[in-house]
């Protein structure tokens, strides 16, 4: 995978090979990558929502952190053009109204240096114009 390379279907290829299997079962599917930003789409999927409850079928806290935290890793490694081991140091999720069916996660990266990088990311509803869930995550590269 070289820098100009990383698209969609190595970030795919990469959810399977790299991550836990219950984090390539979320099934987030990565849409666009550039060196400052990465899109994706989250399918409606019943295993991450809520079961019962007032706040059934909406998806749910753990669910949201898992995917911010997963798509920030994605959006790395369209940025840098491969996959650069790394670790989270920081992650911070704001949940602003409930989120349930299908959402979009959009992940703009703020800095991206040699050992650290720092992401925001967004989760809104599809279609939605405002924001579900904010997160802002901070990373260290364990290799160069």
């Amino acid at each position: 995978m070289t820098q100009d390379a990383f698209g969609p279907e190595d970030a795919k290829r990469l959810l399977q090979e790299v991550f836990a299997p219950w984090v390539a079962e979320i099934g987030l599917e990565p849409l666009v990558f550039s060196d400052r930003q990465a899109r994706f789409r989250l399918p409606e999927n019943p295993r991450l929502a809520l079961r019962g409850g007032p706040g059934q079928g909406v998806l749910c806290g753990q669910a949201v952190a898992a995917v911010a935290d997963t798509a920030v890793v994605l959006a790395l490694s369209g940025a840098n053009g491969r996959f650069r081991v790394c670790t989270t140091v920081d992650l911070s999720v704001s949940f602003i109204r409930p989120l349930s069916g299908p959402a979009e996660v959009t992940v703009d990266i703020e800095s991206n240096g040699r050992k650290m990088a720092v992401a925001r990311v967004s989760l809104r509803a599809e279609g939605a114009e405002k924001a579900a869930a904010l997160a802002t995550a901070t990373f260290m590269y364990l290799e160069d």
